[in-house]
This record gives C-alpha cells, structure tokens and sequence, in this order.
C-alpha cells in the first residue's frame, strides 16, 4: 500500500494528511490541482472524478479504499544548494534539456552536486512556472506543469524519489 495509515480526510481538513491527499490526486495526474493542506471544493471535486474513474463510491472523502487507490502521495524530497545525489541528477537533466523554454539557464553539467549554477537554472525555471523563486526545489517547484504529456517536474523526475 502506497499511503498506509493514512486518516480519512474530507472538506474542511487541513494538514500533512491532506497534502499528501492532494499530492497523490496530482500524480492521477490532475495538474490542475493545488497542494496547499487545504481540503476545499477543488479537492473535493478531484476527489470525486478520482473516485469515478477507479469505481469507488464518490463521495468524496479520502478513506481506505481511496487511500489505497491512490498513487504513492509521499512528498519528493526538498532540494536545494548543498544537495547531492541521483534525484539531483535527473533534476539536472531535466532543467538542462528544458532550458530553452526557461531563458537558456542550464545547471552547466550533470554531477548529481545541488551548486550555484544548478540553484541559477532551477530560479530560471521557478520563473519560467510561475512559483515562488528561491532555488529550493519542494512543493511549489516539484508541482509546476512541463506543458507536455501531463507532466509536472516531480513526474519528469521520477517518482521513485518520493520520500515514505
């Protein structure tokens, strides 16, 4: 199961629970959809064609059946300068093979090492997607939508990064 011991969340719930609610409902994938902790009409409504689409009651509350209906909703991990390793490498790859779209910042090299250039390319982007520029690479960032095959940064990325 890929969200155990998960509560039931519904409209009106806030919190962790429902940020991993909505990341998991983003990943069906349903781009447009915020994730933000907060269970409001949107979600609901997310909810809802979820559950239509994979034959569950829809009612629009996240329980068991949901939850284990549900794609992985763990969060990616948080990157930023300092960060090293194969999730920074293919978040290298990504922003290197995209930069054309985003002003040409690439991170000037695949290494797996989180520096200033790859902080430069992921600010370039963060601009590019419309999310707070910090060149830190959580929520926001992961979330922003590639505009190609129903992607976002996180899925182009993998999600085998996604932390338990």
């Amino acid at each position: 199961m890929s969200n155990p011991w998960q509560p039931t969340v519904q409209e009106g719930d806030t919190g962790d629970a429902v940020r991993r609610a909505q990341r998991a409902l983003r990943r069906t994938p349903d781009l447009g959809l915020v994730v933000d902790g907060i269970f409001g009409p949107q979600t609901k409504a997310a909810v809802i064609s979820f559950q239509q689409g994979a034959g569950l009651v829809p009612d629009g509350i996240v329980g068991p059946l949901t939850w284990a209906a549900l794609p992985d909703g763990g969060p990616m991990p948080v990157l930023s300068e300092g960060s090293t390793g194969p999730v920074v490498s293919s978040l290298q790859t990504i922003l290197t093979n995209g930069a054309d779209q985003w002003g040409g910042v690439t991170p000037q090299g695949i290494d797996g090492i989180f520096g200033p250039h790859t902080k430069a390319a992921v600010e370039a982007f963060q601009g590019w997607g419309g999310v707070t520029v910090d060149g830190i690479v959580g929520d926001q960032t992961w979330g922003v939508s590639l505009h190609a095959a129903s992607a976002t940064l996180e899925t182009a990325v993998g999600l085998q990064f996604v932390e338990p």
